[in-house]
């Protein structure tokens, strides 16, 4: 069924041993501008896990694009040393290893001092996200930064990478003189098709002299940047054409989306809100007008999804990133016939593209090993307990499989009839059922080891003395609570019951937002797809602050088209009869609201406390047992926390 991902297939002169490619993607892994031995071993995991080909993040290589010093920066020689590492890494696993060059032109806000910096484009036009006006790019410059691409392949392949590959794509430096919208230039690179395309096509041109013909060449390119202000699909079909004629490139590699806008910015990094393997068909449209190879990417996260596009030749290869950092042996147990074991992404974006956008490594808030590599290495050393996990939630399910896994035996107990614990809420959200797949994926784990899970049961002195647990890992979740507010003769309900179905909601609603994460949104988008009039008070200066920001433009697009109103910086206060009073949180004003049936509130929840008794048994040093508290019993915040430390706490057992 999947033969067609494991065809080999060269891209120019490179032979790939399969179809599946890691796509270039920030890790925040680089220093100081260098290979660092995390960004090796992040990519040496994907290489033993199949991948066939892996293009590494953008690499800045002009002083005129300032970038943060976790991005890679192939402006010098010094970048040689360790990429030439990275590829021997790579190699070992039969992986080839391009570089991409990458400019954002006018999308930056980074700089060296906290300035504001001059930015240049191919005019003086700004975009909606980024808000700076920037400078019309000098010929003498346009020609600098042509010669410092092909510099910066040369480099490249001095390292002994297999190919490089140029961005045009995304509303980057190299779209922005593509893009009319933007490029109002009247010299030789503005105006007409051929002269908007000359700076990439003289590009390509020099980068090839600089690398030879022994290496690959290709091209990064958006065929629909999801905004109204992009170039038109077929212009950028004829782009291509006019490129395949030039001689320069062997590969085309299509992707979705902008920078330069909110909604296209929305399909750089598509959540889970958009349909999966969905850029497959622009793919299509260009395959279907040039000979040379094209590949694709774009939450591309099944390997039904995979090998139908290549069957139906709508493009020669496909690409995973966040597929590959949720389990970066998707590959391997593909070919292995083990696709019921993949841990599937989920497209929530909180650990990859939210660590990312934060400056923080990137990770995954399934797999926590994503990242530190180096620092979760297998151990070898561990001595054998009986270990017991109270709760059944993500955390507990983590920990209870990472125990048996090495070796440990383990018991799971669970006091409701289903594990999942707050992950069931979050998949019952409109546009969220895909994030029950982080139960789906955990349950998988949990059956290929030995632990005993025992549903619809509590711990008590009983079962201490039947198990004689060593090591004992609290895992009971968190538990909803009301803010201390006085409330009169009108309905307060938590999100909790009105997302689960156990409350009556009246028509008018007033959602008090304390968290400001996907409960408000969600539950503000639930009610009002169910009819009812809604209006979202947040405490922060926007909603849902604690969300990455796509994730929230994409779902507050959907608010606005519900008609759900929003008021920002108000703490709720109080209700009585038919009003709720919030309290400004800067000026200390009322904000009135009248005619509401319903209050619900986001407060948070509070850390569970059933086995508190626990805690006195185990005080003392002749204790019967260690205790490990993890995620919200601990201190109430997301599953990635709860994952992360229950994987961690089992580690760390014998």
């Amino acid at each position: 069924m999947y033969e067609k991902l494991f065809e080999p297939i060269h891209l120019g002169p490179t032979e790939i041993r399969n179809r599946i490619f890691n796509p270039p993607h920030g890790t925040t892994l680089g220093s100081r501008g260098l290979v660092s031995d995390e960004l090796i071993a992040y990519h040496e995991a994907r290489a033993k896990g199949g991948a066939g080909l892996i293009i590494l993040e953008g690499m800045a290589f002009h002083q005129s694009f300032c970038f943060p010093s976790a991005y890679l920066n192939a402006g010098h020689d010094d970048i040689i040393p360790g990429l030439t590492k990275l590829k021997a890494a790579c190699a070992a696993y039969d992986t080839a290893v391009f570089g991409q060059l990458f400019h954002a032109g006018r999308s930056v806000r980074s700089s060296h001092d906290g300035s504001r910096p001059q930015v240049y484009s191919a005019s003086d036009t700004p975009d909606d996200r980024y808000r700076i006006v920037p400078v019309a790019m000098p010929i003498e410059v346009i020609f600098e930064i042509i010669e410092s691409y092909a510099s910066a392949g040369r480099r490249l392949v001095e390292a002994g990478l297999d190919g490089v590959e140029i961005l045009a794509s995304q509303g980057y430096l190299m779209g922005q003189f593509l893009n009319p919208a933007v490029n109002r230039r009247e010299d030789e690179f503005g105006g007409s098709l051929e002269n908007r395309m000359r700076f990439l096509a003289e590009t390509l041109a020099h980068t090839r002299r600089a690398i030879g013909s022994e290496r690959t060449l290709g091209v990064r390119i958006t065929l629909d940047e999801q905004t109204g202000a992009g170039v038109a699909k077929e212009e950028t079909v004829k782009i291509c054409q006019v490129l395949e004629q030039d001689g320069h490139l062997d590969y085309f590699s299509v992707i979705s989306g902008s920078s330069a806008s909110h909604d296209g910015w929305i399909h750089v990094f598509p959540p889970m809100a958009i349909p999966p393997a969905y850029v497959a068909d622009d793919a299509a449209m260009l395959k279907a007008k040039v000979t040379k190879p094209v590949l694709v990417a774009g939450r591309i996260n099944q390997a039904q999804s995979a090998v139908e596009i290549l069957n139906q030749g709508q493009a020669d290869m496909v690409g995973l990133v966040r597929a590959l950092i949720a389990d970066p042996e998707f590959p391997n147990k593909v070919a292995q016939n083990r696709v019921d074991e993949i841990r599937a992404c989920i497209g929530c974006n909180q650990a990859c593209v939210g660590h990312r956008l934060s400056h923080h490594p990137i990770s995954c808030i399934q797999n926590p090993i994503t990242g530190r590599e180096l620092e979760f290495r297998p151990r070898t050393d561990v001595t054998k307990q009986r270990v017991l996990v109270i709760g059944g939630g993500p955390g507990g399910m983590k920990a209870a499989a990472t125990a048996a896994a090495q070796g440990h035996d383990v018991t799971l107990y669970e006091k409701e009839a289903r594990l999942g614990g707050q992950v069931r809420l979050a998949e019952a959200l409109p546009g969220r059922s895909e994030f029950g797949g982080v139960i789906t994926n955990l349950s998988a784990e949990l059956e290929k080891t030995a632990v005993d899970v025992c549903l619809s049961s509590t711990v008590d002195k009983r079962v201490l003395e039947k198990l004689d647990p060593g090591v004992i890992i609290i895992s009971t979740g968190a538990v909803a609570r009301l803010p201390e507010a006085e409330v009169d003769g009108i309905d307060a309900l938590t999100a909790w019951a009105v997302i689960s179905g156990e409350a009556q909601v009246g028509q008018h609603v007033a959602i008090a937002d304390w968290s400001s994460d996907w409960t408000g949104l969600g539950v503000a988008h639930m009610l009002a797809l169910a009819g009812h009039q809604v209006h979202l008070f947040s405490g922060t200066s926007s909603c849902a602050e604690a969300i990455p920001p796509l994730v929230r433009d994409q779902w507050m697009g959907e608010l606005y088209r519900l008609n759900v109103d929003t008021t920002c910086y108000a703490r709720f206060f109080g209700a009585q009869d038919n009003t709720a009073f919030f309290q400004h949180t800067i000026t200390g004003d009322a904000i009135v609201f009248e005619g509401v049936d319903t209050i619900v509130s986001c407060y948070p929840p509070q850390a569970n406390d059933d086995v508190a008794w626990l805690a006195d048994l185990s005080n003392g040093r002749d204790s019967p047992f260690v205790i490990k508290t993890i995620g919200d019993a601990l201190a109430p915040r997301t599953v990635e926390e709860a994952v992360l430390e229950g994987f961690k706490a089992a580690r760390t057992i014998g």
